[in-house]
């Protein structure tokens, strides 16, 4: 292991919508409680690991439950994943930001798009933020299509971009889904090239997949590992990732880059 990688870990905290994205309706209680639940099982993993993660958090998420910030803000970062995770509008940018900052008493410096969409470099920078995190630089059918985007750190209108992680070639994606549905060797597999490539390795994942939600009408790729069976995969894969590098935020990382 060379001690100089580092292990970023993020969560996507968020409002528990993707059923909706599949026709079936939930309350608005049912959103908030199955992340919440989910963050709880995520924290406790963290703890056991002494991860330092980085924290996306819709702003709408956070005011129903400002102490459970505050607490995650003390040990970690807190960034910001828009306002609501269903609507957007560019306004949402600044508004997020300050109203993260008020109720986690941290600087909030980083923002990701919900669902990974194209962000408005422009507005983002005016916004006050320091870098993206928005961008998976891979080709995954119906969703991304950004295998012309560098893999690592890079500047856009002068705002750093930090993509999640994707191996050397291949651009294999290590995010919340490969890791879920595919067998834990492949995924140190692509973790050790990207490491041993980068020197850093980007993962993220949405605390609501650490809650049982096969009662929900999703596809069998989202929900057949939730609950137990994705925190048993998600203690693995963190226990691997231990014995790797350090775990820091998307902060961390660039501290000392101009």
């Amino acid at each position: 292991m060379e001690q100089r990688n580092r292990i970023l870990i993020s969560v996507d905290v968020e409002e528990f919508d993707i059923p909706e994205e599949f026709g079936q309706q939930v309350t608005l209680q049912e959103k908030l409680e199955v992340s919440r639940s989910g963050l709880r099982a995520t924290l406790a993993l963290f703890d056991k690991y002494n991860v330092r993660a980085t924290f996306f958090v819709t702003a709408y998420w956070a005011q129903h439950y400002p102490e459970l910030i505050r607490q995650m803000a003390a040990k970690h970062e807190i960034a910001s994943h828009a306002y609501y995770h269903s609507s957007f509008t560019e306004a949402d940018l600044e508004g997020s930001r300050l109203a993260l900052q008020e109720i986690s008493g941290q600087p909030v410096q980083g923002f990701r798009m919900p669902r990974l969409r194209k962000v408005n470099m422009q507005a983002l920078k005016a916004a006050g933020y320091l870098y993206d995190a928005s961008v998976n630089p891979t080709w995954l059918p119906g969703r991304y299509n950004n295998r012309h985007l560098p893999r690592t750190v890079f500047k856009e209108q002068d705002t750093w971009i930090i993509p999640s992680s994707v191996s050397p070639f291949l651009r294999y994606p290590l995010f919340w889904l490969s890791v879920k549905n595919m067998p834990l060797w492949i995924t140190r597999h692509f973790s050790k090239r990207i490491l041993k490539k980068d020197s850093y390795l980007s993962f993220y994942f949405h605390p609501w997949e650490l809650s049982d939600i096969n009662a929900y009408a999703l596809p069998g790729y989202i929900k057949r590992v939730s609950g137990k069976r994705m925190q048993q995969k998600m203690d693995g894969f963190l226990s691997f990732l231990q014995q790797q590098g350090i775990f820091c935020t998307h902060a961390d990382l660039l501290e000392g880059r101009s």
